[in-house]
């Protein structure tokens, strides 16, 4: 094995997407930054993000809002698992991350008095009648693509370091410290070290464990399950959201924007089924109470045309909806819905052959996004326990990250809220840690045992391909830790998994070169995934109650006396899990049923 060629920074930022480039952005003001992305930054998944970024600016005229408004639907819509001090420090500071946003050039849509407009969105309400309230700012429908094409265009002005199609594949660590991480550039397949004082993960999720997902193929949960291996515990992780919209068998999301401009949703009966579930706010009660409805309309035989999918429809001469226009209300017409959804209408015409203007999409839910994750405190510093206790250089921010602000079940247009209040707050203090902290030595073969082991997947001739394998455990994954689940479904899931597991010992790839060797790096993802997968069937288990995204067949009812906590799983040296619980952080608003 070839020496790994050695970098220095002050901080190593792994991952270009909003909270990566955001914390890069405000870090590199004051210390030297590098980026590491396995893609060309404006192709991360922040791009996806459609309906919107959520903040109480109350630009809607005639309606008002608040942050308090805005920490309460996040608290209730986490069926209260959310920690309320983050939340407020997430919903409060969301106000001025959208401003700066709008300072640096995003350009967002605008109501006719000039300011940024905002639409309606699920579980936003207005907190003394119940009713919608408008509070997501957007552009069009893609709002987390000018998030991310900002951002970088920003950190490129910052003269940032971007280290493109580089793939992280562990973490230097010695004892409670980190001293950088070991990445593989694709292009040569030759390691490198890069050696620093900080390091950010801001990785994203872990949604192609499932079968059905609005996840890219490059969402394997890399950042976290290299953290896994290196000690680190993963919080929250039965909590993963199933969006209630993506388009049937491809999994391409459908934003809930559709829904915040009126659409509506209907069973094989043409019935709108949700004024059955949600009686006050309908199609926008939150993503897990919206996900579970389609599911039990399919499992009444209500599915369209017998199939495991329901109608979304936003037509106009069905959706009995008004807009402002000029001073004037008005019905929504062909030409609102191609100006506020254009992406949307191209999307389900190109993919599904369907014009939303003439026809109802179908859709089912789809993986979506991880509530847990790597926990880390509200400036972004990884927790290495229950009790708080910090690993000296490590942040984490994003979806990979679980600060908890999103607790059970997060709401829409929180994850970009997210990903700018956390990341911004990580970059500054990783700025705050560099000026004191001193660059600590690497130690001796820093990068040998990964580089071993990616050394070993390549030349392996074995009899396990890891397509094959990749298969077998999302079908494991959809079928048993999916939507709704029960104590002998996640039971045959670990089985399933620990058999996965032991195969992946076997597999080998085609490509035995190093040059962009994307069967090699695929393979690898593979062991990150079934990891995730595993963690994910553990933690998943042992909550033996239904709250938000963890929705239990045998134990239906949410379990406060005995729940209301988050999930740390340890993977002890012997890759045994070790289960821990941390009380939730309860503020101003206590515990009770939701309703919708």
């Amino acid at each position: 094995m070839s020496k790994p060629q050695v970098h220095q920074f002050d901080a190593v930022i792994v991952g270009a997407g909003g909270a990566g480039l955001m914390a890069a952005l405000h870090a590199s003001k004051a210390i030297k930054v590098a980026v590491i992305s396995k893609l060309y930054p404006t192709r991360s998944h922040t791009g996806t993000a459609q309906g919107g970024i959520s903040a109480a600016l109350a630009n809607m005229e005639g309606e008002t809002d608040s942050w308090e408004w805005h920490a309460y639907d996040t608290v209730k819509g986490s069926d209260y698992l959310a920690d309320q001090d983050a939340v407020d420090v997430l919903c409060k500071e969301a106000i001025d991350a959208v401003i700066e946003l709008e300072h640096m050039g995003l350009p967002f849509d605008r109501f006719p008095n000039g300011k940024i407009s905002q639409r309606r969105f699920g579980g936003h309400t207005n907190n003394e009648t119940g009713k919608p309230v408008h509070r997501a700012c957007h552009a069009a429908d893609r709002t987390g693509h000018m998030i991310l094409q900002t951002l970088y265009q920003q950190c490129i002005k910052n003269q940032v370091n971007f280290y493109d199609e580089f793939q992280v594949v562990d973490l230097i660590r010695v004892g409670n410290e980190v001293r950088g991480i070991v990445a593989v550039e694709l292009a040569t397949g030759a390691f490198h070290i890069f050696h620093s004082k900080a390091v950010l993960f801001a990785t994203g999720g872990w949604g192609r464990c499932w079968e059905v997902t609005s996840n890219a193929h490059s969402l394997t949960g890399d950042g976290a399950a290299i953290c896994l291996r290196r000690g680190v515990p993963m919080e929250d992780m039965e909590f993963f959201q199933f969006h209630p919209t993506g388009i049937y068998k491809l999994g391409i999301l459908i934003t809930e924007g559709v829904r915040g401009e009126g659409g509506i949703l209907l069973n094989a009966d043409g019935e709108r089924f949700m004024e059955r579930y949600a009686p006050t706010i309908k199609d926008l009660a939150s993503r897990d109470v919206v996900s579970r409805a389609i599911y039990l309309e399919i499992a009444r035989g209500k599915g369209i045309n017998g199939q495991n999918y329901v109608h979304l429809d936003v037509r106009p001469k069905t959706v009995n909806y008004y807009f402002e226009k000029d001073g004037e209300s008005r019905r929504i017409d062909d030409a609102y819905i191609e100006a506020k959804l254009p992406d949307i209408a191209d999307f389900t015409r190109t993919y599904l052959g369907i014009d939303p203007l003439k026809e109802p999409m179908p859709i089912q839910p789809t993986a979506h996004y991880a509530m847990g994750g790597i926990p880390t405190d509200v400036d972004g510093r990884v927790l290495l326990d229950t009790q708080g206790t910090t690993l000296d250089g490590m942040y984490a921010a994003g979806e990979v990250a679980c600060v908890s602000v999103h607790g059970a079940n997060r709401l829409g247009t929180n994850s970009l809220v997210d990903l700018v209040v956390f990341g911004r707050r990580s970059g500054k203090h990783m700025v705050e840690y560099c000026r004191h902290a001193s660059l600590s030595p690497l130690p001796d073969g820093a990068a040998d045992e990964v580089m071993a082991a990616f050394d070993r997947i390549r030349t392996h001739n074995g009899n396990t391909k890891p397509h094959v394998l990749r298969q077998k455990m999302q079908k494991a994954m959809t079928a048993n830790v999916g939507v709704f689940r029960t104590a002998e479904l996640l039971q045959n899931a670990q089985g399933i998994l620990a058999q996965l597991q032991q195969e992946f010992q076997d597999v080998t790839i085609d490509d035995k070169g190093k040059r962009f060797n994307t069967d090699l790096l695929e393979a690898w993802e593979l062991g990150c995934l079934l990891d995730l997968a595993e963690v994910t069937a553990v933690s998943a288990l042992a909550r033996t109650e239904s709250r938000g995204g963890h929705a239990r067949d045998d134990y239906p009812e949410r379990d406060d006396a005995n729940w209301l906590q988050h999930t740390f799983c340890l993977r002890t040296a012997d890759g045994r899990y070790e289960l821990s619980y941390k009380p939730v952080t309860i503020g101003r608003y206590q515990p009770k049923k939701r309703v919708y």
